[in-house]
């Protein structure tokens, strides 16, 4: 069938090149109209199912002149539609657009029309340009067989139905006896479409040597005729083979490239007598790279979710194995080691919880009888040694003058007892010797309590109570308590363990404690005792728990406050840093 002889009047071209546009974009209505030098728009052609000049066009009037200073698309509302205006930079029409009435749609929808007529503008002006450079005239025929196929899988919206109208197509517009096409999967071709031909199965001999021609192609990323004329760089084995088999077809295989990779190829089969020649190679290429957008949108997303996401999982995957972007590979890996090791390595758990050192007894040191303080000797947190070191001395005055009478008062009753005997009266002096006895106690008990008066410690140990330097002359009573005296060896530490930790403490446990005062020391010591109660601290439920220091430090004091850290165990890091929001949430969703 011989192809229709193409009216080069420059109206028609115009004509032909409004209709095509149109089709491509769906439109309802289009118009080519320029600006004359008078600033009077004229109206080249039109494409428009009514008569006349439609209402639209005049609207669109306003914006022509801001499309002539760029080469983007301008979006004008029209009622329910869009009016698309556009500058065409053909030589031989100056100041002159082309404006298309479109339905709405989406939005993304419309930003698809925009692109295709930015397309099919810049086609149109290349190749203008090189019928002007060349002076060829089959090339607008050419570039309207590009522009039919792209009109043509434009229709479909199925990847099975875009792919058997792309190779039909392509099979009519350049007369092939089979027009195939296959999509890369899993680094082989599948045949996937094959012109006038809707079932076929992978198993029959053409479609394995198609395929093969195929993977000929793509391997070599490069275009395969067969026969392959002189000089040709490529190898065609596998093309020579299918041209052979079936009566000396000449076979053209052509690759689909998307972001400069090969993703499908196309075979083309015609008799040996039409041998494929460059202006034919070039309108295929041409049109080939026009509809790899669409056949590659439509192949990608055209499949239930599963394959889609598993294709997308496997670019992804690849781009990562690739040698680029080093800088985000490193962090993927980091991060993925820092995960790995946050679920699988384990670390020592610990509790840490607020402790007060306390003594686990203290010597109390009271007044041995009633008087006044006359001298103080220490302070408090200063060390005692047992019964040696002075504390404080009480006034003795007093004691020593009941001490004289006592002493006068017994002398007396002993002269009184002699002299009853004397006289044979044996009762009084019986009562004479009773006194005497009275005051011969009630001395020894002075000379006790003046003994006494020099206040000692029992135990040695640290004066934790006693501040009495400022109390010197001031009176005390038998039994007030004048000193507090702790040993060193009897302090112990209570923690303060909030409730949701209290579950992993145990007696036995191991741990350690530093003080606010010694922040670098650290103490070992042994949990001996858990309170059951809990108590409220600073508005707090915890849970008193003692343990016995395993070292003794001379600068320790009762009071003393820090933090302990409770060894519980082998915990995972996840577990351990994650606990609390974990258990936060359980209370909070009642998991």
């Amino acid at each position: 069938m011989e192809q229709e002889t193409l009216d080069n009047s420059p109206a028609q071209f115009l004509t032909n090149l409004l209709t095509i546009q149109c089709l491509l974009l769906q439109a309802n209505e289009g118009a080519i109209l320029r600006l004359s030098s008078d600033k009077k728009v004229e109206v080249l052609t039109l494409y428009s199912p009514s008569n006349g000049k439609p209402a639209w066009i005049v609207q669109s009037v306003e914006s022509i002149t801001k499309a002539l200073s760029t080469d983007n698309v301008i979006v004008t509302p029209h009622a329910s539609l869009n009016i698309l205006t556009i500058r065409l930079n053909m030589n031989d029409l100056n100041q002159a657009v082309a404006v298309f009435l479109v339905e709405t749609g989406d939005r993304k929808a419309l930003e698809t029309k925009c692109r295709t007529l930015q397309l099919a503008i810049r086609l149109v002006n290349l190749t203008e340009t090189r019928i002007s450079q060349h002076g060829k005239p089959g090339d607008l025929r050419r570039f309207q067989q590009a522009m039919e196929t792209l009109s043509t899988i434009n229709n479909q919206d199925q990847f099975t139905q875009i792919a058997m109208a792309f190779c039909n197509e392509v099979a009519s517009q350049w007369q092939c006896e089979r027009a195939s096409i296959g999509f890369l999967k899993d680094r082989y071709i599948h045949l996937r479409a094959m012109s006038h031909t809707e079932d076929f199965s992978r198993k029959m001999e053409i479609v394995q040597n198609i395929e093969s021609a195929m993977e000929e192609c793509l391997d070599q990323d490069v275009e395969v005729l067969s026969p392959a004329p002189e000089g040709a760089a490529y190898i065609s084995r596998a093309a020579d083979e299918l041209s052979k088999r079936y009566n000396s077809l000449t076979v053209l295989s052509l690759p689909l490239r998307r972001n400069g990779k090969v993703f499908a190829i196309v075979t083309l089969e015609r008799p040996a007598n039409r041998i494929f020649n460059h202006e034919e190679i070039e309108t295929l290429r041409l049109t080939c790279e026009l509809c790899s957008a669409r056949l590659a949108d439509l192949y990608e997303h055209g499949r239930w979710f599963g394959a889609t996401m598993a294709i997308k999982a496997r670019d992804y995957m690849a781009k990562i194995a690739g040698p680029k972007q080093t800088t985000a590979k490193f962090t993927v890996i980091i991060c993925a080691g820092i995960i790995l090791f946050l679920i699988f390595a384990k670390g020592q758990f610990r509790v840490e919880t607020p402790f007060a050192l306390e003594a686990t007894f203290q010597q109390v040191i009271p007044s041995p009888f009633d008087g006044y303080i006359k001298e103080v000797d220490v302070e408090v947190n200063e060390p005692v040694e047992a019964n040696k070191t002075v504390m404080a001395i009480l006034d003795t005055a007093e004691l020593r003058l009941q001490l004289a009478a006592a002493k006068a008062e017994n002398a007396r009753y002993l002269k009184q007892s002699t002299a009853a005997l004397q006289d044979r009266k044996i009762a009084e002096a019986y009562i004479a010797r009773a006194n005497a006895d009275k005051m011969t106690a009630e001395i020894d008990l002075l000379n006790y309590q003046l003994s006494r008066a020099d206040i000692v410690s029992p135990i040695s140990g640290i004066v934790t109570k006693g501040d009495l330097k400022r109390q010197i002359g001031a009176p005390v009573k038998t039994g007030d308590v004048l000193f507090e005296v702790s040993p060193l060896e009897s302090l112990r530490a209570e923690l303060l363990v909030p409730e949701d930790d209290i579950y992993d403490i145990q007696p036995g446990q191991e741990g350690q404690m530093a003080t606010a005062s010694f922040p670098g020391k650290r103490i070992k010591f042994l949990v001996e005792h858990i309170n059951p109660v809990a108590e409220v601290v600073n508005q707090r439920n915890v849970f008193k728990v003692r343990v016995n220091l395993q070292e003794s430090y001379t600068w320790l004091r009762p009071g003393m406050e820090g933090v302990a850290r409770v060894s519980i165990g082998k915990r995972r890091y996840a577990w351990i840093w994650t606990r609390k929001i974990v258990n936060w949430a359980r209370m909070k969703l009642w998991i």
